[in-house]
């Protein structure tokens, strides 16, 4: 089986990719608190071979939103209970913010969505502000049920995201501008 998730509005780092252990592989103290990281960084390229494991279920697999202090996606994790209302309220507000770029896919559990704003090379803190600024502008329609990534509140190595699964909605711009 062949890895048939289309990613390719997504710029993964593929020089290296998380594998979640399930177990505490790391204790990272960050901002005065504690955290538990449960996700192990492997420096092998992330191949097809592996990402079809995610896929199938057999592994957990994780990529970096963040190289070399760049980004180029905002993500909303969404998990609430009404993925069809977060999906319409969050494509209205970014196409009114101007981004015309944007895909969701199904996260591992039913109803959850990741969000990606596709924005291009932007600097880690430009990334960072953006994304406080779209939460606030969405939590002024939904009830907050999301995180957004990247974020200056996790460590480093939180700033990861699990491998889409499927593709939930993809806004028509996002595929019109890449023909263009």
């Amino acid at each position: 089986m062949a890895y048939n998730v289309d990613v390719s509005m997504i710029k993964i780092n593929k020089n290296y990719y998380f594998e979640y252990k399930g177990k505490i592989v790391n204790k990272i103290v960050y901002k005065g608190r504690t955290y538990f990281d449960k996700y192990e960084r492997i420096n092998e390229p992330l191949t097809f071979r592996v990402m079809n494991e995610h896929i199938e279920g057999k592994k957990i697999i994780a990529f970096d939103l963040i190289n070399k202090n760049t980004v180029e996606n905002i993500v909303f994790d969404y998990n609430g209970r009404d993925p069809e209302k977060f999906w319409n309220r969050a494509s209205l507000i970014l196409r009114q913010e101007g981004f015309l770029n944007f895909t969701a896919y199904n996260s591992k559990t039913p109803g959850h969505l990741h969000l990606y704003v596709h924005k291009g090379h932007t600097t880690l803190n430009e990334g960072i502000q953006l994304a406080k600024k779209l939460s606030l502008k969405l939590s002024s329609k939904l009830p907050k049920q999301w995180r957004m990534f990247p974020t200056g509140e996790l460590p480093r190595e939180f700033n990861i995201l699990n491998l889409p699964y499927e593709l939930y909605k993809k806004e028509r711009g996002a595929s019109w501008s890449q023909h263009m």
